[in-house]
């Protein structure tokens, strides 16, 4: 019977190489090597997703799905911190399947009444080659606009991002990523940006850095380190229901140093996620979310941030209709 089912499975692949050609080498497994290390940008990702989305006031989200690829965000916000109003956000995510969960085209903006425009959009040539667009306009003016590109070897990721760029003025931002994976354990990276404008002291500097990343699955521990400073992050998965991180961010020229503790707290049985907050600013926060039924998708936000040193206390209340 094991030899029937084993012969059968390998009759079987030369189908699914055939309808899936260009991305077969993102989707199968790597047999020998370390495997891709993913992007530079996301060095500290488990890091960064366990800190709370804190905000003030009064918050209502209402997501509809259109259809399998396009869905509408409608967003109002009362608080007197951050711009009050009405927002309307789309999102479309392409057909092309690129691994086990990645899909491009994706396309996603957000307007508000005023004209304010947020939108990116990205895509994939063949199956390692990415590009991504950002641009920020307010008041009909281009604010802020990037161009990504990146691209993703079999142990290795190399990406350029200019950021602003005036051609005429000679003036924008440059920076180079590279990371290379080691082993399956240890990534090793380093970062090159160029910035010229009549802003900066001395119009044009080059800041450089080496990145380092070790991850064993359940604990991963993660840095930069170079001229403007040292940034170290580590996460570790206690258990399914907690989650606990600790970051470390020193800037050498200003001598402050700020440290971190982020946590998660998920406990599926009641339905509920915490994620809390607290720095040596003496700033302590977090975000209580509960989910609704029986409205299906929906879930109530509570936020708090408090800051012993300056004596300030923010709370915030949102609702999120689907999701």
């Amino acid at each position: 019977m094991g030899m029937a089912h084993a012969s059968a499975k390998k009759t079987e692949e030369p189908s699914v190489i055939s309808n899936e050609e260009e991305c077969v080498p993102c989707v199968e497994p790597q047999d020998r090597g370390p495997g891709n290390p993913g992007s530079f940008e996301d060095l500290h990702i488990k890091v960064k997703d366990l800190y709370p989305q804190n905000f003030e006031g009064a918050r209502l989200t209402i997501n509809k799905i259109l259809s399998q690829h396009f869905n509408v965000t409608h967003s109002i916000i009362l608080s007197s911190v951050t711009p009050s109003g009405y927002k309307f956000g789309a999102k479309y995510v392409g057909t092309k399947m690129v691994g086990l969960k990645e899909k491009y085209p994706l396309a996603v903006g957000e307007m508000s009444p005023n004209g304010n425009l947020t939108a990116s959009f990205v895509n994939t040539v063949g199956c390692r080659f990415r590009y991504k667009l950002s641009a920020q306009f307010d008041k009909q003016k281009c604010k802020a606009s990037s161009f990504s590109a990146e691209y993703r070897a079999n142990d290795f990721t190399v990406a350029m991002t200019v950021a602003n760029p005036q051609i005429l003025k000679k003036q924008g931002t440059v920076v180079i990523h590279f990371l290379q994976s080691i082993t399956s354990r240890i990534a090793l990276g380093a970062e090159i940006a160029c910035l010229r404008g009549w802003k900066i002291l001395g119009i044009q500097q080059t800041i450089m850095c080496m990145a380092f990343r070790y991850s064993t699955g359940p604990t991963t521990f993660s840095g930069t380190v170079g001229e403007a400073g040292l940034h170290l992050c580590y996460h570790r998965r206690a258990s399914s229901q907690l989650e606990l991180g600790v970051e470390l961010d020193t800037n050498l020229r200003t001598h402050h140093s700020i440290a971190t503790i982020v946590y998660q707290v998920n406990v599926p049985y009641a339905d509920l996620v915490f994620r809390g907050i607290f720095n040596s600013e003496t700033t302590v926060g977090g975000v209580f979310e509960k989910r609704l039924y029986p409205i299906p998708e929906s879930s109530l936000l509570i936020s708090g941030l408090l800051n012993h040193k300056k004596q300030q206390f923010r709370v915030g209340v949102g609702l999120n209709i689907g999701q």
